[in-house]
């Protein structure tokens, strides 16, 4: 078997050093022939193209494109079209894999695709972390638990199942729900989930600071909007619960924030004083609350015009 990885990426370059070493340090087996690291560049502005460029010697497996900032659901578009192998695996690009990565993804796709004619991917696991200089210590957590059926943080997948339901929608161009979007066909399409904890990736994200609000406020702005592109596209009960526009959703968060009592900015007192703590983690999780509440009632407005 040989084996696409398609990583877009967007000044990311301090953790895409540490994601493309860590590529390149794999185990391989007798099923894997070959493959290779797409690394799609979305307009950095950070010096991630000219890094990549000067390190050639240490990444032998990366192949490099460029495009201008259009998203990731373009930039891995272009990272399928690009390929050369039969299996496509998504990472995202702040993602650290341990070095068995590939081995565990490609064992279990060889044990599943028989079965079910190639019509099937696996679902590596992500776990969070803040631990920059050792995201490998990081331990599974309650919170590293997703329900999502089809996420690009961690999967791998025939890349002629991807042509045949049509890649992503490149009208995703803001944050959130582009790979949601395509897994949502990919479920219409019979396609079957195959669970591969064994594959782990190390999800780094620098530690919450209460000055990261702002940009997460517009983030769920962001999200909501895109969420509706995926209900105009998708008009069922299932996408209604997993973009949340349901009656149920608008009164849990807004019983959660006591009708918006419990916003972010009385919230932020708190936030800092865990900070100071070094309590990061934990003040994100609960900024999460009044967060999900803005993105409730952008949703709300965006579907009401």
């Amino acid at each position: 078997m040989n084996i696409s990885v398609v990583i877009p990426t967007y000044n990311r370059k301090l953790i895409l050093k540490k994601c493309l070493l860590a590529l390149e340090n794999q185990l391989l087996n007798n099923r894997i022939n070959s493959y290779e690291i797409i690394v799609i560049d979305d307009g950095s502005t950070d010096g991630t193209t000219k890094w990549i460029k000067e390190n050639t010697e240490k990444l032998p497996h990366v192949v490099l494109y460029e495009q201008s900032h259009g998203g990731p659901a373009l930039a891995r578009n272009l990272g399928v079209l690009k390929s050369k192998n039969e299996i496509i695996i998504f990472i995202d690009s702040d993602l650290v894999v341990v070095n068995n990565f590939l081995i565990n993804h490609v064992d279990k796709l060889y044990n599943y695709w028989e079965k079910f004619n190639k019509n099937c991917f696996t679902y590596g696991s992500v776990i969070n972390t803040s631990n920059f200089e050792n995201p490998e210590k990081e331990n599974h957590k309650i919170t590293d638990i997703s329900f999502a059926y089809f996420a690009t943080g961690n999967v791998a997948i025939s890349r002629d199942l991807l042509l045949k339901v049509g890649l992503f929608d490149s009208s995703f161009s803001l944050y959130g729900w582009e790979d949601l979007e395509l897994g949502e066909r990919l479920k219409q399409f019979g396609t079957k989930i195959i669970k591969c904890p064994e594959a782990k990736g190390f999800h780094w994200h620098p530690p919450f600071q209460c000055e990261q609000i702002n940009s997460l406020v517009r983030k769920e702005s962001e999200r909501a909007k895109m969420a509706l592109i995926f209900f105009n596209k998708h008009p069922n009960l299932r996408v209604r619960f997993i973009i949340q526009l349901t009656f149920l959703h608008r009164f849990l968060w807004n019983l959660l924030c006591l009708g918006g009592i419990i916003n972010v900015r009385t919230m932020t007192p708190l936030l800092d004083y865990l900070v100071k703590r070094k309590k990061n983690s934990f003040a994100l999780e609960l900024l999460k609350i009044p967060l999900n509440l803005i993105y409730i009632k952008e949703l709300y407005k965006s579907f009401n015009k």
